[in-house]
């Protein structure tokens, strides 16, 4: 595996921690080095949370400008925030309705997580389904569908309701189209 730099970006209350937590948690399983830093001293008002998550060797949890693989955006407002993570290459995923974000730099692959999420009765499940977008979105990431899955059983597995609507949001995310 190569090193893999992502940034996770969204506001308060989204879940960016849960799902920075669910792919360290899967890379450790794997036995890979994992770094994670978070910012979100907004969070509980609704404000920016960015969460900075490396795999690999690394001596430093900060993204720098420029060296990201990848972007997991929960809000389309983020992206523009965001995007100068992004090395020239990156990629990003993003939580949008269509043609609610405009990007030329980097590929884009966009769903709209939070209409999906209120059709299943789940909305608190939009960052599993952005998590499942960009595993979908083939070599993207450093893990698979079923070692994230096995993530999501172990830290869940005590509380059924919570760990079925999980799951089906991830693999509504798998599933979704561009």
């Amino acid at each position: 595996m190569n090193n893999q730099q992502l940034i996770i970006s969204g506001v308060g209350g989204q879940g960016i921690l849960f799902i920075t937590r669910l792919l360290a948690e899967t890379a450790m399983a794997k036995g890979f080095h994992v770094l994670t830093s978070e910012t979100h001293g907004m969070a509980q008002r609704g404000g920016i949370v960015i969460s900075h998550l490396k795999v690999g060797d690394f001596s430093s949890p900060l993204v720098r400008p420029g060296q990201a693989d990848g972007l997991l955006a929960l809000k389309p407002e983020t992206v523009p925030l965001h995007r100068h993570f992004l090395k020239q290459e990156g990629w990003i995923v993003a939580n949008a309705p269509p043609l609610a974000i405009v990007e030329v730099a980097h590929p884009l692959s966009i769903m709209d997580a939070d209409s999906l999420a209120l059709t299943m009765g789940n909305p608190q499940s939009v960052n599993l389904m952005v998590l499942g977008r960009a595993i979908a979105e083939s070599g993207r990431l450093f893990c698979t569908a079923a070692e994230v899955e096995e993530a999501i059983q172990r830290k869940l597995e005590m509380k059924k309701g919570p760990l079925d609507g999980a799951m089906a949001a991830f693999r509504a995310g798998l599933g979704a189209t561009p």
